[in-house]
This record gives C-alpha cells, sequence and structure tokens, in this order.
C-alpha cells in the first residue's frame, strides 16, 4: 500500500510540473526539438523492463498503450498553435489544468483498481507504458500541426 500512495503523490507532483512547464513553454517560440524531447527522455524509463519485476504480458503492453492513445485525445484537442511574429507559439489552453487533472484522477482509480490484483511492478510497468503511449500520440500530433503551420509560415514570407 505504501508504494501505491508513494507513486501516486509522485505522479500527482509530476502533472503540476507538466501545468507549469506548460505554461512557461508557452511563452516562447515552439520547436520541432522542444515536440520531441519530452518523449525521447521518456523513453529511458523503459530500462526498467530489463528487470523481471516490472514486465507485463503482451495483452497488458496493449491495453496500457491502447488506454494512453484514448487519453492522448483530450491533450491533442487542447494543444493549438497560432503563428506571431514570424514564429509558432503554443497556445495556453485554460482546459489543459482540468484535463491533466481528470486524467491524472483517472490514472489513480485505475491504479487502485488494478493494483489490488497485480503486482505493483507490473501495475508500474503498465502505467508507464500508458503515459509513454499518452505522450508519443500526443506529441506526434503536435509534430503534425507544428509542421503543418511551419509550411504555411514558410508559404507566407516574402520572396
Amino acid at each position: 500500500m505504501f508504494w501505491i500512495i508513494a507513486s501516486t503523490i509522485v505522479a500527482a507532483f509530476m502533472a503540476v510540473t507538466m501545468i507549469f512547464v506548460r505554461l512557461k513553454a508557452s511563452k516562447k517560440p515552439a520547436s520541432v526539438k522542444k515536440i520531441i524531447l519530452p518523449p525521447l527522455m521518456m523513453s529511458t524509463g523503459a530500462f526498467m523492463f530489463l528487470f523481471p519485476v516490472f514486465r507485463v504480458d503482451w495483452l497488458q503492453i496493449l491495453e496500457a498503450i491502447a488506454v494512453g492513445i484514448i487519453f492522448s485525445v483530450f491533450l491533442i484537442k487542447t494543444s493549438k498553435f497560432e503563428i506571431r511574429d514570424n514564429n509558432i507559439y503554443l497556445i495556453p489552453s485554460k482546459s489543459f489544468v482540468l484535463i491533466l487533472f481528470g486524467l491524472l484522477f483517472i490514472r489513480i482509480i485505475i491504479k487502485l483498481v488494478i493494483g489490488s490484483t497485480i503486482s505493483f511492478g507490473e501495475t508500474s510497468g503498465m502505467f508507464f507504458l500508458l503515459a509513454f503511449g499518452m505522450i508519443i500520440s500526443w506529441r506526434l500530433a503536435m509534430l503534425y500541426k507544428f509542421k503543418k503551420l511551419e509550411k504555411e509560415l514558410e508559404y507566407s514570407k516574402p520572396t
């Protein structure tokens, strides 16, 4: 039970940190690097699967990634860019905070339900995959939107 509570506190801290990072990022122009670095950095967490305690079955992998992709839809819908001063900026969404905390709440409920039937290690592995599936699909959608605006910006520049 200690580990479930501790990991929930860490997840809440990460959600709050994410909110502040997102708000700060909206003050500076977006870039491909800023969009793709978070999932690349997060991918190092996959090293957890080197340890047998964190390994999960293929069905659990598919379930976790599918739920992550479904959760990402809310983030994708609230991530919008705009062209300002010949740069592309991420528009801060008022609903982003609510969505992030809503997803955190849902994840906590799922963790409490699943945590009572499978081991802490497997639960950790599944929630890493859920978060990874969510961030990968969200960031790919952001990259697509960014590149689309980048082309628009390129075509609108005087020659």
